[in-house]
């Protein structure tokens, strides 16, 4: 029996035949299933372990800092460019995430800072901590603990409503009382930053009654040691977490991006209470932390902000970590 002939549909031969149609004057099928274009994103969360502990990454959302050219400094405005466009981030904007910790020890549910709450200081694209907390299945008033690496306004907006309802009614409070009384006090903040002195008035002042301070060194908690990591602000905390076998850092604000206060650590950055401080401390901590192979989860970098840190010449390189997907089990 002959063999039929069956023709290459190669791109070539697909190519030819859709010019063909085209000088013929054929029309291509409509589309029968248009769908609309959508605009918004939806805040995310990122489940893991640590030791027995679940673990809850959640988005307060993305703050647009603005020109990095502004906001770091020290370098030139070449060599930010050159260190941004290597890795292929923009140079004309810095938009920060904002990663906030959900520890569930199975004896208490904690909170590691809360995010811009109700303030636009930086725009619509903040303020989505309910929001995500609720896709994650976490109740406000289970939450036992909002500890806060510091007072500025987008890691302790999150503590009450417009009304000065409590968003998370049976939590205690935990912060240095140091950054407790520098950004409480107006003089000492200055009208430059008024939006945040009125963060911390609405949010702090009004439950002073409810903080528990922070001391470097303290065990706060079971398995959550605060370090000091003072010049960004002047009580600036990290916390080291420890459950079973496993340990994570969450460093706040000891550096805000990934690239520019890494590859060169000394760099000040523009909401630094004392800048040179804070560009100390970062090499130190950064040392620390590399040293020990320590996994950190940094508050401003990009989503969902785990990973590692490694020596790199005379500065550092941030390896992120993959997410998990597959199963929340023990690391």
């Amino acid at each position: 029996m002959p063999m039929l002939h069956r023709p290459h549909l190669s791109r070539r031969n697909l190519l030819r035949a859709s010019s063909m149609a085209a000088i013929a004057g054929l029309s291509p099928l409509p589309a029968l299933a248009k769908g609309p274009m959508h605009t918004d994103q939806v805040p995310t969360f990122y489940r893991f372990k640590i030791g027995t502990a679940e673990a809850t990454i959640i988005s307060d959302g993305v703050l647009p800092l603005g020109d990095p050219h502004a906001a770091f400094l020290g370098p030139t405005a070449a060599e930010i460019d050159s260190m941004l466009t290597a890795n292929f981030l923009p140079t004309q904007s810095a938009p920060l995430q904002q990663n906030t910790l959900v520890l569930n020890t199975g004896e208490r549910i904690i909170i590691f800072d809360n995010g811009m709450g109700i303030s636009k200081l930086f725009g619509d694209t903040t303020g989505k901590l309910l929001t995500t907390l609720k896709q994650a299945g976490i109740d406000p008033k289970d939450v036992d603990a909002l500890v806060m690496t510091h007072a500025h306004i987008d890691h302790c907006g999150g503590i009450a409503a417009a009304d000065g309802t409590l968003n998370f009614p049976n939590a205690q409070l935990y912060i240095a009382e140091s950054d407790f009384n520098y950004w409480t006090d107006e003089q000492k903040v200055g009208p430059q930053l008024k939006a945040f002195y009125d963060q911390t008035k609405h949010n702090l002042v009004p439950n002073k009654d409810r903080i528990t301070w922070v001391k470097d060194g303290q065990e706060i908690l079971p398995g959550i040691h605060a370090i000091l990591a003072p010049g960004h602000t002047v009580g600036h905390t990290m916390f080291m977490i420890n459950i079973g076998n496993d340990q994570l850092c969450y460093i706040g604000d000891l550096t805000h991006h990934p690239v520019l206060l890494l590859q060169k650590p000394l760099t000040e950055f523009a909401y630094d209470t004392d800048p040179k401080q804070s560009a100390q401390t970062r090499v130190k901590m950064l040392n620390m932390l590399a040293a020990n192979k320590t996994m950190i989860l940094a508050y401003h970098f990009p989503w969902p902000g785990l990973g590692h840190v490694a020596k790199d010449g005379d500065g550092f390189r941030y390896f992120p970590a993959g997410m998990n997907i597959m199963e929340v089990a023990p690391g």
